[in-house]
């Protein structure tokens, strides 16, 4: 019996699912318990930062070299194949003591072939969540949520684990959880795009063309500073709340509902979504980012804010991401999606990132750790003063 298009493109995004399930696995124990495993290993808050840092460093090139190669030669699955292995295998560096520049060089190396695999992965399937060459909300939601259920199981199964048997499991998780990302791409469908040598030639700067659009440069000024905000949530968080004295357990709990809430909205999400303009979802998750931070800033001790602060997060991460990605896939159509979707990761993770991660070392070490999210809080509102530029030249335009 013959599948419908409809069905056979339903079929396709499975293998996409599985990715994203287990691709969010390793982010969901990697990235909340990084900081408590180098603790562990007696760095300072200075270097815990500097490591941190590593992730959005080889975001400022890695996923924009990759995006740029998979457009040009269609291979997006051979190079996600790739990547994946080879992180995996560079992985087995984190059980050598090699002492701090040892785990700085193991860590950079399997972050600038980790760093690139979901906009590699987002591009690929870009064509399969769209109707008529629209994006369909409800079908990509369907599929990134897959990415949280597998960040949720890994991050409150992470914190149990380390609760009670201590963090020197770090780098067995890591090991683990990358296996399954591997195993995960090599299941992908062999498909290769059609690369820019056989297709009709792409105008000479076309992706700066599109960059000059005065909505566009908004654009990425806003997501620049929404995530410079989040930032202290992924590189501090945790210590934050350590050093409030919250166990293993707890923490990891309240990683868990940040993500429930994102599991709930990804999979509801065509229901909301209509009802405000893109650009209207990213005015909002600015404001509930900057009232998010405020509260860890200076109630982190009171438990149920803190449970009441990341239940924002359906809005604050998950209605911020599903708007880019459709922002985007509206901006940087066809050949140009590979590059896009790294620019984003660019100049939404890669540059923040980096930033976020070093002056938020420096912040806490001088002035506390409630201060990095006093500074989310004003970057927070900076990205809402961008959406509304953005708003003003949509207008105009």
């Amino acid at each position: 019996m013959s599948r419908t298009p409809d069905q056979e493109r339903r079929r396709q995004l499975v293998p996409f699912a599985a990715l994203s399930a287990s691709y969010f696995a390793h982010i969901g124990f990697f990235n909340p318990y990084l900081p408590l495993w180098l603790k562990e290993l007696g760095l300072g808050l200075v270097a815990i930062s500097v490591l941190g840092s590593l992730q959005s460093l080889t975001r400022l090139f890695a996923p924009y070299a990759w995006g740029a190669l998979s457009d040009r030669t269609g291979e997006r699955v051979k190079l996600l194949r790739y990547g994946a292995t080879a992180a995996l295998v560079v992985s087995l560096g984190l059980w050598v003591d090699g002492g701090l520049w040892w785990l700085a060089l193991v860590l950079l190396v399997m972050f600038t072939h980790t760093s690139s695999m979901m906009p590699m992965s987002e591009a690929a399937m870009a064509h399969l969540v769209s109707r008529g060459g629209a994006f369909d909300a409800r079908r990509y939601g369907r599929v990134r949520l897959w990415g949280s259920v597998g960040f949720l199981v890994t991050v409150f199964a992470a914190g149990g684990w380390f609760e009670a048997y201590g963090m020197q499991h770090f780098p067995a998780w890591t090991l683990l959880t990358l296996t399954a990302v591997t195993l995960s791409v090599w299941a992908l469908p062999d498909h290769k795009e059609t690369p820019a040598a056989d297709a009709p030639p792409e105008p000479r700067g076309a992706v700066a063309a599109v960059l000059r659009q005065g909505p566009v440069r908004w654009l990425f000024a806003s997501m620049f500073f929404h995530i410079l905000a989040h930032i202290g949530v992924y590189v501090f968080f945790s210590l934050h709340l350590d050093a409030l004295g919250y166990s293993k357990t707890t923490i990891g709990l309240l990683w868990a509902v940040g993500v429930l809430v994102e599991i709930g909205w990804f999979y509801t999400q065509s229901r909301w979504i209509p009802r405000l303009s893109l650009s209207a979802w990213l005015l909002a998750a600015a404001l509930v980012m900057a009232l998010r931070m405020a509260i860890t800033a200076s109630m982190a001790d009171v438990l149920w804010l803190m449970v009441f602060a990341q239940a924002l997060h359906a809005v604050t991460f998950a209605a911020h991401h599903t708007a880019c990605i459709a922002l985007l896939s509206h901006h940087f159509p066809g050949r140009l999606r590979g590059r896009g979707q790294a620019l984003y990761t660019v100049i939404g993770y890669g540059i923040p990132g980096v930033l976020g991660a070093l002056a938020g070392g420096a912040l806490s070490t001088q002035l506390g750790l409630a201060s990095v999210f006093w500074a989310s809080t004003l970057a927070a509102l900076l990205a809402a003063a961008c959406v509304w530029r953005m708003r003003s030249c949509l207008r105009g335009a």
